[in-house]
């Protein structure tokens, strides 16, 4: 699809270019509205926080574009895409996406519910790690790299659904913490259950089909307008995949769902640990590459990056206020300088 699109807007007009991209934004920012309306209307009708909501169903929704390229990208021959895709995602989900919905709306949190998801957060991305060690030969892993094989790909895969059952069942079960995340004033939609769930599936592919032609249209314009194509890569292409979760959060921000917000960037952490480099391993007999470059940098990177976040939820209060957002946009752009200037 993407290569169908970016041959088709090769041919365009610059006009029409334009037109696409101003229709591409207006679709995309309608359906955000309509995924996080009737996600507070599932949360509602299931007596399930809002939190919750956004680190289950919204994040399965809006982490399909990274399983779609890192599945594809493994398929092709590929690994160090597949896997640099669920890692860069996280950075930039935890420290872009959720600095800007902090900043837009400081949340309130349910310190029990956020905790929890937050550990969980964490322990996915050590257990990434832990995953593409090479356990025969230690000594070997700023030499030759390491490797997340098969069979880890498909415990990934067991674990994404144990991981879905138990967040909502824990929520349901605390009437204290439904209570925290639940908010009696808000208005839902009270249509049967089937169209609440058939709008959610619809606004989840309709912000994923705009996201896809808004950054092939937008990269096309940018040539057209002789921007160099290493800015170009640096910006759009980077958080391509991520422009989901993007306008996810900054919407729920918006209206006044922030703690949708940042369920869904914590449960898209875990997703992307869970089932995206899952999928991706799963679907190759030698699974996913993980590079020395990823031991040195990467790695190292995302995990700094969960740990100053979960620290920060630690230290706060009953809401996660502005300085904190912008200390996770700092940690963001100097963890992408360095990555540039390690590349270099």
């Amino acid at each position: 699809m993407d290569a169908y699109l970016t041959a088709t807007f090769q041919t365009l007009p610059l006009p029409l270019l334009v037109l696409v991209i101003i229709g591409s934004i207006l679709v995309l920012g309608k359906a955000a509205d309509v995924l996080v309306d009737e996600a507070v209307s599932l949360s509602a009708r299931w007596g399930v926080p809002k939190m919750i909501i956004g680190a289950t169903i919204v994040s399965l929704g809006t982490t399909l574009p990274e399983v779609s390229v890192s599945v594809l990208a493994a398929l092709e021959g590929n690994p160090g895409i597949a896997l640099g895709n669920a890692v860069g995602s996280i950075i930039c989900d935890t420290g872009l996406i959720l600095g800007i919905a902090i900043l837009i709306s400081p949340p309130d949190i349910d310190k029990r519910l956020v905790n929890r998801q937050g550990w969980i957060q964490v322990l996915s991305g050590f257990l990434l790690v832990f995953a593409a060690l090479p356990w025969s030969n230690l000594t070997s892993v700023f030499t030759t790299g390491g490797r997340i094989d098969q069979g880890t790909g498909i415990v990934f895969l067991i674990l994404l659904g144990v991981y879905v059952y138990l967040s909502i069942r824990w929520s349901r079960s605390k009437p204290g913490e439904l209570e925290a995340g639940l908010d009696v004033t808000t208005e839902y939609d009270e249509s049967p259950f089937w169209i609440i769930f058939l709008k959610l599936v619809t606004a989840i592919t309709l912000v994923i089909l705009s996201s896809k032609v808004l950054i092939p249209s937008v990269q096309e314009t940018a040539v057209r307008l002789s921007i160099p194509e290493s800015i170009i890569g640096a910006t759009l292409v980077a958080f391509g995949t991520s422009l989901p979760e993007l306008v996810t959060a900054i919407q729920a921000s918006r209206r006044g769902h922030s703690e949708l917000a940042v369920g869904n960037i914590i449960g898209a952490d875990i997703l992307n640990v869970l089932f995206v480099s899952g999928a991706a391993a799963a679907v190759t007999r030698n699974g996913l590459e993980a590079p020395v470059s990823f031991f040195s940098f990467y790695f190292p990177s995302m995990l700094i990056v969960l740990i100053l976040f979960r620290m920060g939820i630690v230290f706060s209060k009953d809401k996660i206020k502005r300085p904190f957002g912008v200390f996770l946009l700092i940690i963001y752009v100097i963890a992408t300088v360095a990555g540039f200037i390690f590349k270099g």
